[in-house]
């Protein structure tokens, strides 16, 4: 069976992680994603990413995989208007330009709609629409820096400011943009409509961060305190040889780790008879819990715990995760053969469907690889073909692009 997408068709004209990531859980879902990428530019700039091989960079591989690539110059004569044409059959429209490129490009709602009446348009921005910081350049720091987001991951507003270390914006917008497809989409099944979607990485990762971490902003009327830290020690514990995690919150699951760490008299001080009085003694409590546990080892210990039943698991490196038995086990980590990248190792769709599987049906495409299908099937004729996508149609001419 197909996945749950099948039959939608997306017109990707995204670049970078935030659009990409978002149009690649559609095509996983089965949706025919076709990237339309600029050959004068060398297409999306994570093209040219390190950490590559056979000229495919991982980061293309990794938020491209199930799209077809087709490339056009968008200044070549007509070239916009085949995008157009192209755009007329498709379901959803989605672009991650600066606020007012794409109108000035002609591919704003307006000239989409034209051609489109119904169809989704996906607006993608780094700080939103208006505003001082509209047009701004934007990269995944400053979001995590204007979001509050670096003072979160510091602990407190006195600490210095910390970035996580992944692009954490960029790629949950690229979550949010799709939840919101989706659900444009369901919208409009029902209303026969379509809509403008618009989003940003500074909203996606605010609203992220309200759920667990704005409670001193959320009280409107009522002076609010500085936001402080729960405590500035990791609940990252180093063992005699290695390093695990452990996390209790209820009585239960503290007298089970007393027992676990044979410190029964820990139930009897005064600092923790209670979650709250747990939680205003973390400190004190989290540094003794680590001086218990280097004293043996992360097998001994995960053991222990794990009988007491104790929340807890091991800290693993990004290599050793592939070969731990909860992953293999779920089959998380799957490989596949890519014709021109060779062997790839990528994670699965993360969400599973019963009657229509998510799947991956093919890798990234190289740039322009389907320039050539897809036009024609749009009644080009191939010297047409060559001056609309310019060198990369002549260079891919005669092997199926």
């Amino acid at each position: 069976m197909p996945g749950p997408l099948h039959g939608y068709r997306i017109i990707d004209l995204t670049s970078m992680i935030s659009g990409p990531s978002a149009t690649m859980l559609l095509a996983d879902q089965g949706a025919d994603v076709i990237k339309v990428e600029n050959p004068q530019g060398g297409g999306d700039h994570t093209r040219a990413a390190s950490n590559r091989r056979a000229g495919f960079s991982a980061s293309f591989l990794n938020n491209n995989r199930n799209k077809r690539s087709v490339a056009l110059d968008l200044k070549a004569p007509g070239a916009l208007a085949a995008l157009l044409r192209l755009t007329a059959g498709a379901d959803v429209f989605v672009q991650n330009f600066r606020p007012g490129v794409a109108e000035r490009m002609g591919v704003g709602e307006g000239a989409v709609r034209a051609v489109a009446p119904d169809i989704v348009y996906v607006s993608i921005s780094g700080f939103g629409e208006h505003g001082p910081y509209a047009g701004k350049p934007v990269y995944d720091p400053l979001v995590q820096a204007m979001s509050g987001l670096a003072t979160v991951q510091a602990g407190s507003d006195d600490a210095p400011p910390r970035l996580v270390r992944t692009i954490l914006p960029d790629k949950l917008t690229g979550i949010t943009a799709a939840q919101a497809i989706t659900a444009a989409l369901l919208a409009r099944a029902r209303t026969g409509e379509g809509q403008h979607v618009r989003l940003s990485m500074l909203d996606a990762v605010i609203a992220f961060l309200w759920g667990s971490d704005m409670g001193s902003q959320t009280f409107v009327g009522d002076a609010f305190p500085q936001q402080e830290a729960a405590s500035f020690i990791d609940l990252i514990y180093a063992t005699a040889d290695d390093y695990i995690t452990a996390a209790v919150q209820s009585d239960r699951e503290w007298a089970a780790l007393t027992h676990a760490l044979d410190r029964p008299e820990w139930l009897q001080d005064a600092r923790f008879k209670s979650p709250a009085l747990r939680q205003q003694n973390i400190d004190a409590r989290l540094q003794m819990t680590q001086d218990v546990l280097k004293t043996r080892t992360a097998a001994e210990w995960l053991a222990r715990l794990t009988a007491e039943g104790v929340p807890c698991a091991p800290v693993l490196t990004r290599s050793e995760l592939l070969r731990h038995p909860q992953v293999t086990a779920n089959g998380i980590v799957v490989e596949t053969d890519h014709p021109i990248a060779g062997r790839l190792r990528q994670a699965r769709p993360a969400a599973r469907f019963s009657s229509t599987p998510a799947g991956i049906r093919s890798g990234a495409p190289a740039l322009g690889e389907h320039t050539r299908k897809v036009l024609t099937g749009l009644g080009y004729a191939a010297a047409e073909i060559d001056v609309l996508a310019g060198a990369v149609a002549a260079a891919a001419h005669g092997h199926g692009a």
